[in-house]
């Protein structure tokens, strides 16, 4: 490994208690993606040569998550120093910057990280990431003097004066690669918890005569999720992020804070979107495109200039094309509708392909699934199905063809044909009075027994 370079250790080997949950802390989600694979993105970016995730015993949920970066296992878990101790190998021969990171705190940005960087290849050994936070509370305070971090003091040893100081330790680092190694072995855990802390690195640099420093960023930059409260709030930080990066390019949100994305939400240019509308992972949305409140996205392609909902369910595989009209209660899942086909009302779209310019009926269902096996329903272009129609796949519909309202379709129907299938109506004169006549008469001797 060359000098100059970026390697990321990432802490992530806590079991998370106060979450009350079996899932590893780390893997529970923001924006629809772990929060430890939100950090390594960010890693990533950076063009990092290597990242390294420290984890506990027996936590393979975590390492599949986070592959193909490398994994390390920490096993007694003794403190920071301890966690990075257990990732040294990865790090052999590195002259670089190490990063030392939180899987729990996914909300550092790369800038933040890149002048952290910046400063240690400029002369600094060590370089700390501090915050002012609204209450400082029992965090550890850095001492700067003079443009230097002089040490870092945990809270219960601090003076008064020390108390003071609102710059506190956030616990990211970033360290001298080179130099790290004699560092960690000389850590020692001679304190009342017996753990080997990193902190301790900022007084052994200075002692060894290195530069120590620290730079500062918001609060929320370093949120951790400690439990599901602190976990609601990094979603809405990372929510309101999402928000701001899609209005400043070009989307309009009539009620941003009722618009909740997914990492990985791509959206065009002039999309314009009302409240109460949810996208899940894998979604992507064109230009000019349309979408009304309270639809609910999973999956789902929806091409230039479609307009959607309201109350719509896109499911995953779902394909909308260019100037296509999805509306009110409709559900897709795994169907391509081409450009220029309608669904507009109280509709089942499943497993299925809608030509260019059909219109589908109020109340239509593709019935996909036998209770076994899922089939397929092919609908050409310029067909015209007709309201409460229901097609038992797997079944074909030709171009321009035509359903007769309320039908139930289970054979092909060719180009161009119209296809009627529902009992014949009958009339039988004078019925209906006769038969009110008989209740009002059985209602009234019931009355009268009463």
């Amino acid at each position: 490994m060359s000098e100059n370079k970026v390697c990321a250790v990432v802490l992530a080997a806590g079991q998370g208690t106060r979450m009350k949950s079996a899932l590893p802390k780390v893997l529970h989600k923001i924006a629809g993606r772990p929060m430890v694979c939100h950090l390594l993105a960010t890693v990533d970016e950076l063009n990092a040569e290597k990242a390294v995730v420290v984890v506990g015993p027996n936590m393979e949920r975590v390492a599949e998550a986070v592959a193909p970066h490398a994994v390390a296992v920490q096993h007694k878990q003794q403190g920071t120093g301890d966690a990075v101790k257990a990732a040294r190998e990865h790090l052999a021969g590195f002259k670089g910057s190490v990063l030392v990171l939180y899987g729990d705190t996914p909300l550092v940005k790369r800038e933040t990280l890149q002048e952290m960087i910046r400063l240690r290849e400029n002369g600094a050994a060590v370089v700390v990431l501090g915050f002012e936070p609204a209450d400082p509370a029992r965090y550890g305070r850095l001492i700067v003097k003079d443009g230097e971090l002089e040490r870092i003091v945990e809270y219960k040893d601090a003076t008064e004066s020390e108390r003071a100081v609102r710059l506190c330790n956030s616990g990211v680092m970033c360290l001298d690669g080179e130099r790290l190694a004699g560092w960690l072995d000389r850590l020692t855990n001679d304190n009342a918890a017996g753990e080997y802390y990193l902190t301790d690195l900022v007084a052994m640099a200075r002692a060894d005569g290195c530069k120590a420093a620290a730079i500062k960023c918001d609060e929320e930059e370093v949120a951790g999720a400690n439990s599901r409260a602190d976990l609601a709030m990094i979603e809405k930080i990372a929510q309101c992020r999402l928000r701001e990066k899609f209005l400043a390019q070009g989307v309009t949100m009539t009620d941003p804070d009722t618009v909740w994305f997914s990492y990985d939400t791509v959206l065009g240019r002039d999309v314009t979107i009302e409240p109460s509308v949810i996208f899940e992972t894998g979604c992507v949305v064109e230009d000019d495109v349309e979408i009304k409140g309270f639809c609910h996205f999973e999956g789902t392609h929806i091409r230039k200039g479609a307009k959607v909902g309201p109350f719509a369910r896109l499911r995953p595989e779902s394909d909308v094309g260019e100037n296509c009209h999805i509306g009110d209660f409709v559900e897709i899942k795994k169907s391509v509708i081409e450009s220029g086909a309608k669904v507009n009302h109280l509709s089942y779209i499943g497993d299925a392909r809608v030509g260019a310019k059909t219109n589908i009926g109020a109340g239509t269902i593709t019935c996909n699934y036998d209770g076994y096996f899922k089939s397929k329903t092919d609908i050409g272009a310029g067909a015209f199905i007709g309201s409460n129609t229901i097609i038992v796949a797997p079944c074909k519909i030709g171009d321009g063809a035509l359903t007769a309202a309320g039908s139930v379709i289970t054979k092909d129907v060719e180009p161009d044909a119209m296809a009627v299938a529902r009992g014949k109506q009958t009339a039988l004169a004078g019925w209906a009075e006769k038969f009110r006549e008989q209740k009002k008469a059985l209602k009234d001797k019931l009355s009268k027994k009463g």
